[in-house]
């Protein structure tokens, strides 16, 4: 008897944490590369954010550890984005406006030189604006919520936050 109620009480265990770690995989954001994201983001009407990072940047990391896994922006981005990590050193090839560029190319096209930076583009590519250096979670979904819901085209950013305060 106490030996079928021990493994009902693991089953039971086992299937909350399975369950557990079904729901928190679906909270991580699927980036994806800028070939499938302009795609994606043009046939689904979504803005594009593109992550410019490299491997050995130290705030890159902290933008992905603190940033980007916080469950309200990723959930705001998943809504309103298509996400798009880029490695500013690399030489995968892309195609933006009908040209090859690497990733390192199209980053210096872009006048990336810090990291993090984080591009915004409209859904049919074009450049809205960059947005350089770390932010915090709350200062990003300020951001993010700034550009997805069209107020930088009426107003400045530091308007907008006075606005929501």
């Amino acid at each position: 008897m106490k030996r079928s109620i021990l493994l009902t009480a693991l089953a039971l265990a086992g299937i909350v944490f399975w369950n557990h770690l079904s729901a928190s995989d679906k909270e991580n954001l699927e980036w994806v590369s800028f070939d499938e994201g302009i795609v994606e983001a043009r046939n689904n009407n979504k803005k594009l954010l593109v992550d410019v990072y490299t491997n050995w940047c130290g705030w890159c990391k902290k933008m992905d550890e603190n940033t980007y896994s916080d469950p309200a922006v990723g959930a705001y981005l998943r809504k309103h984005y298509v996400v798009v990590k880029l490695n500013a050193e690399s030489e995968k090839s892309l195609r933006y406006n009908d040209v090859r560029y690497t990733e390192r190319e199209f980053a210096g096209a872009f006048g990336i030189s810090g990291f993090p930076s984080t591009i915004f583009l409209e859904s049919n590519g074009e450049p809205i604006t960059i947005f350089p250096g770390y932010a915090d979670a709350t200062m990003f979904q300020n951001v993010i919520s700034f550009i997805a819901e069209d107020h930088y085209l009426r107003m400045e950013f530091d308007e907008y936050l006075s606005a929501k305060k």
